[in-house]
């Protein structure tokens, strides 16, 4: 049981606990939920349909070079034939994420009943990033660019967090991975200015991730609450380096070599852009508030994640 003590450190009212959602219930309905929306990217899709000429492959404005002095020397084929890369950059990190996501559940359900609703539903979630997995991977195929994984450092940064995180820090970051590409899917899948199979791409994803979204921050929210002090300052902590680690690895550099840019510009371009940063902001604003609003963002937490860059 919690403490008055510890509940006084969190940003919520002393019976907080006692107004939390029932974990069960929470898990039936999302089951539910899957039960009526679910999708299989390999029968739901028309991987057969040809790429449209002068269609983008995200939208122009959620290119990491939009409105930079760059962008306005390259021609139309290049800030197009860069939206194709970047799509499957993401594609990409989301492959990565959904990697480590999928090993964080398993663990956070390992000593629990797997008879329970909110087992069933995880082992439904991960089930669910699996198809997300192979739907991005066949996508990256299909669009002919490279796949674009994580840098050797963050690669074996993350071998480490999936291995010792705690299960408050296992759903901050499960949230960062999922929540700002949720917020650009949402801008992207009824864009008809974007290539309808990625269209459909992000449509799916936006779906299914919504359950992903609610699990995840019911979860949080509980264990801000239960969690032992430590424990919730380590996850204040860790999560402030989550947010330099994604924002640093949102984009692949190696984007901008392959579409005949000069790497080191367009890298300092990008992070010098006023438009780019307010994007990001944008993006994790919903999580940021969230996070705020359950006592993650505290002290020194606060200033990594303005450091970040994900908030203003």
């Amino acid at each position: 049981m919690t403490s008055s003590g510890d509940l006084a450190d969190v940003t919520t009212p002393r019976d907080a606990l006692g107004a939390l959602k029932d974990r069960e219930q929470v898990a039936e309905r999302l089951l539910a939920a899957s039960a009526r929306h679910s999708f299989d990217p390999d029968r739901d899709l028309d991987w057969d349909q040809p790429w449209q000429d002068g269609l983008w492959f995200w939208p122009p404005e959620l290119v990491s070079l939009y409105d930079t002095p760059l962008w306005y020397r390259m021609s139309e084929e290049q800030r197009v034939a860069l939206s194709r890369h970047e799509a499957a950059a993401l594609a990409s990190l989301g492959i990565w994420f959904e990697l480590i996501l999928m090993q964080l559940l398993v663990r956070h359900i390992y000593d629990k009943s797997a008879t329970s609703a909110h087992v069933r539903y995880a082992l439904t979630e991960i089930a669910d990033e699996c198809r997300h997995s192979m739907m991005f991977a066949r996508v990256i195929s299909q669009g002919g660019t490279p796949n674009y994984p994580p840098g050797p450092l963050h690669h074996n940064l993350a071998r480490v967090f999936k291995t010792v995180s705690t299960t408050p820090g296992s759903f901050v970051a499960t949230l960062l991975g999922e929540e700002v590409l949720d917020w650009m899917q949402r801008l992207t899948f009824p864009d008809e200015r974007v290539q309808p199979l990625i269209r459909g791409v992000t449509r799916i994803h936006v779906v299914e991730e919504a359950r992903h979204v609610r699990y995840a921050r019911e979860e949080l929210r509980r264990q801000m609450l239960s969690a032992p002090r430590w424990e919730r300052e380590l996850t204040r902590l860790t999560s402030g380096e989550f947010a330099r680690v994604f924002s640093v690895a949102f984009v692949n550099p190696e984007v901008y070599t392959n579409v005949g840019l000069d790497r080191r510009e367009a890298v300092a371009q990008a992070r010098a852009s006023a438009h780019r940063r307010e994007v990001m902001r944008e993006g994790a604003r919903r999580l940021t508030d969230f996070l705020d609003d359950i006592g993650v963002m505290r002290g020194a937490a606060r200033r990594m994640w303005r450091s970040s860059g994900l908030l203003a």
